[in-house]
C-alpha cells in the first residue's frame, strides 16, 4: 500500500490528476481546454513535420493570416489545415459539455472543414481513411487501465499506418532516360498523437479529453515497455505545463475583471475570456459569436483596449 508520505510531489500521474480534478471546479476550464486544443494540434504538426507555434494558429483564426505555412512556398509533406482539421474531428463526438462548447466556438470563427478541403483536398484524401481506422482501433477497451496498455496500443496502431513497400517509382527524363526513384514517405507517427489523448480518456486517466497531452516523440522506442517510461516523462512535463497554464489563465481573468466596471448584461467579460484563447478576434468575428451587431463589436473592441496608464477602459 502506498503511503500519502512515499507519493512524489512531481509524480506525472499525481500531476495529471491534479490538473484533471482542477479542471472540474475551475471557471476557467472553458479557456484552458480551447487553448489546449491550439497547443496540441503545434505539437501535432511538429510530429507531421510543419512545425508552428500557437501563436500562428491563432493569427489564422483571427483572420489576420491564411492557415500556417501556407503562403510560405514551402514543401511540406502534410498542410496544417488537414492536420488541425482532423485534431478537431477527434473531438466531435465529446459527451462532455464545455469540450464541445468550445468546438462550436472554434467552427464559428474557423471553419476547419472548408479550409481543409481548400488547402489539404489531397492531404485528407491520404490521411483521412486512416485515420478513420486508427480514431476506431484507439477507441477499443483497454484490458488494463496503465500507461503500458496505451504503450501496447499505440505499437499496434503503428503497424497500420506502415507504408506498403514498394520497390521505386517509374520517371522518365527531360532526355528520355528511365529513372527509378524511391517512393515518399510520409511521417504517420501524429495520427496516432491525435488519439493519445482520447486513449488517455477511455482509459480512465482523465475525466474529459485534454487535447495537449499528445505526449508522442517523433519516434517510437523499441518496444511498448519504452514507450511507457517515455509516455510517463511526457506525462509529467505537459501536466505540470497545463498546471501553470491553468494558474496563468485564472489570474489574467480575475484580473481582467477586478480592471473594469460592467453591468450584468455586459458582454465584455466574454469577450475578455474570448481573447485570452483567440487574440486579436475581427469585429464579424465578435459580433458572430457574441449576437451583436458590427457597430456594437467594434465598440466592445474599443472598449477592451488599454489605457494609457495600462488599464483596460
Amino acid at each position: 500500500m502506498t503511503r500519502a508520505s512515499d507519493v512524489r510531489i512531481d509524480d506525472p500521474l499525481l500531476l495529471l490528476g491534479r490538473l484533471d480534478g482542477r479542471l472540474q471546479a475551475s471557471p476557467c476550464a472553458d479557456v484552458f481546454l480551447a487553448r489546449s486544443r491550439l497547443e496540441g494540434a503545434a505539437t501535432l504538426a511538429g510530429l507531421a513535420g510543419v512545425p508552428i507555434a500557437v501563436r500562428d494558429l491563432q493569427d489564422w483564426i483571427a483572420a489576420r493570416s491564411p492557415p500556417p505555412r501556407a503562403s510560405e512556398g514551402l514543401n511540406d509533406p502534410i498542410s496544417v489545415a488537414a492536420i488541425f482539421h482532423l485534431a478537431l474531428s477527434r473531438d466531435e463526438d465529446a459527451k462532455d459539455p464545455i469540450g464541445q462548447a468550445t468546438l462550436n466556438t472554434l467552427r464559428s470563427v474557423l471553419d476547419d472543414r472548408a479550409q481543409a478541403a481548400t488547402y489539404g483536398r489531397d492531404d485528407l484524401a491520404h490521411f483521412g481513411p486512416l485515420w478513420r481506422q486508427i480514431r476506431a482501433a484507439a477507441d477499443a477497451p483497454f484490458p488494463c487501465a496503465n500507461l503500458l496498455s496505451i504503450a501496447e496500443r499505440t505499437f499496434a496502431l503503428a503497424s497500420l499506418t506502415a507504408e506498403p513497400t514498394a520497390a521505386s517509382a517509374d520517371v522518365i527524363s527531360f532526355d528520355g532516360r528511365p529513372l527509378e526513384l524511391p517512393p515518399r514517405q510520409r511521417d504517420r507517427i501524429w495520427l496516432i498523437g491525435v488519439a493519445i489523448p482520447r486513449m488517455l480518456y477511455r482509459a480512465g486517466f482523465t475525466s474529459r479529453v485534454i487535447p495537449s497531452l499528445i505526449l508522442l516523440p517523433k519516434f517510437l522506442p523499441a518496444s511498448p515497455a519504452d514507450l511507457t517510461l517515455t509516455l510517463l516523462e511526457a506525462l509529467g512535463r505537459v501536466a505540470q505545463a497545463g498546471l501553470r497554464e491553468l494558474d496563468a489563465i485564472e489570474r489574467a481573468t480575475a484580473r481582467i475583471l477586478a480592471n473594469r466596471t460592467v453591468t450584468r448584461r455586459s458582454k465584455a467579460p466574454l469577450l475578455a475570456r474570448l481573447q485570452l484563447t483567440y487574440p486579436g478576434l475581427q469585429p464579424a468575428a465578435v459580433a458572430r459569436l457574441l449576437k451583436v451587431t458590427p457597430q456594437g463589436a467594434r465598440k466592445l473592441l474599443a472598449s477592451m483596449a488599454p489605457t494609457e496608464d495600462g488599464r483596460r477602459n
